[in-house]
């Protein structure tokens, strides 16, 4: 293992997580090293320096291994084997487990293991073919959701199965292998960003996510849900935490049913798009958070300092062109508001692209109005900035 002084974090990923990892990681003394296939990735203008190399190449993660004191991913595309390989190899310290991330990338995997230690879960089973949807929609009945088991993120590799009739295109559309879930007729979709350090847990304030065509808008926190409700939603993610292994930051996912229940959706190994408000919002960010738990420091405190709103910059264009933004002096101008750029030099259909945190003046409590007009007040601000 690498012995230098200040620190190095080996990272597998340079996208926009990594950039943030990098801006929270430096207070501390730390650096990072970035590994992306694409040159002069998000992450490179502030990290030590990027390799330039796919996510499973096992030579650039060996040179990786080589420069760090440690190894964290912000990419779930990540080789859990090549990651084991080089743990024991170069005796440099892997977070969040590989074997996490081998049981997270599957998602009937990850399904069934939350399922055996009792954490409730939509209704899920394996689909082999037309006959198995058929006969998992006699069970579950319709809608339901078709997923692929791997690679799927911002809804894609989701399609709802409305009626038998659907059964054969929908097949069609998703490929690889596959699993189908109950769907689940939510309340509210609700996460929590929760963290793993070497003898302590902690949790972020709930929040709650505002999804348009499957890809999240916004998130408000705390989030309109009864305290019973968020009380449950901390609980089961805490239950979460007790199946996954390895240090750092892990995005939760969770459905708020309407008798208030709560299940588990899907998780995520590294910080979450929907933990993105903590920078500004809390008391330490998730990515300080992460940095912290990998590296074993101790971890920081997760209060809340104001209600808050992260509203996504998404590629509004109808097909690929360089990155001009315009509307950005308005988000400036507005007291609380805060704007953060991703680098991203090319915009596409949807692409997150940066983020926008709109913070309160004061802490309220979840029912105050005043959620609801950060939340509008935020979408107001992004819905200014367009591509030019």
């Amino acid at each position: 293992m690498a012995t230098a002084s200040p620190p190095i974090l080996g990272v597998v990923g340079g996208g926009q997580l990594g950039r943030m990892m990098a801006e929270a990681a430096s207070p501390l003394g730390v650096e990072l090293v970035v590994l992306d296939p694409t040159p002069d990735c998000p992450a490179s203008p502030v990290a030590r320096e990027q390799i330039v190399g796919d996510f499973d190449d096992e030579e650039a993660i060996r040179t990786l291994a080589e420069m760090a004191d440690a190894l964290t991913f912000e990419i779930e595309l990540a080789d859990p084997d090549v990651l084991e390989a080089v743990e024991e190899e170069y005796d440099v310290p892997v977070h969040p487990d590989p074997a996490t991330l081998r049981m997270i990338q599957d998602k009937l995997v990850q399904k069934r293991a939350l399922k055996e230690r009792g954490i409730p879960v939509p209704e899920f089973r394996p689909v082999d073919g037309r006959d198995d949807l058929l006969s998992a929609g006699e069970e579950f009945g319709y809608p339901m959701m078709l997923k692929a088991r791997k690679g799927g993120y911002d809804g894609r590799g989701n399609v709802p199965v409305e009626s038998p009739d659907d059964v054969t295109d929908a097949l069609a559309e998703v490929s690889g292998e596959l699993m189908v879930e109950e769907f689940v007729p939510f309340e509210r979709e609700l996460s929590v960003i929760a963290v793993k350090g070497a003898d302590e847990i902690a949790t972020f304030p709930v929040g709650e996510n505002v999804h348009e065509d499957e890809i999240l808008r916004e998130t408000v926190v705390p989030a309109r849900a009864p305290k019973s409700v968020r009380e449950r939603a901390e609980e089961v993610a805490r239950d979460v935490l007790s199946v996954l292994s390895g240090r750092g930051v892990y995005g939760i996912e969770l459905f708020e049913h309407a008798d208030g229940a709560i299940s588990v959706n899907e998780i995520a190994p590294r910080p979450h798009n929907s933990g993105h408000y903590t920078i500004e919002g809390a008391l330490t960010s998730q990515f300080e958070q992460h940095v912290r738990g990998v590296l074993d420091y101790p971890l920081g405190a997760t209060d809340l300092r104001s209600p808050v709103v992260m509203s996504n910059i998404l590629g509004d264009v109808e097909e690929s062109q360089p990155a001009d933004l315009a509307g950005v002096d308005e988000v400036l101008s507005t007291p609380g508001a805060s704007f953060h750029w991703y680098g991203k030099r090319e915009v596409r259909p949807l692409r997150k692209m940066g983020h926008v945190t709109l913070v309160g003046e004061s802490p309220t409590d979840a029912a105050d109005s005043s959620t609801a007009d950060l939340l509008a007040n935020a979408r107001s601000l992004t819905d200014q900035l367009t591509f030019q």
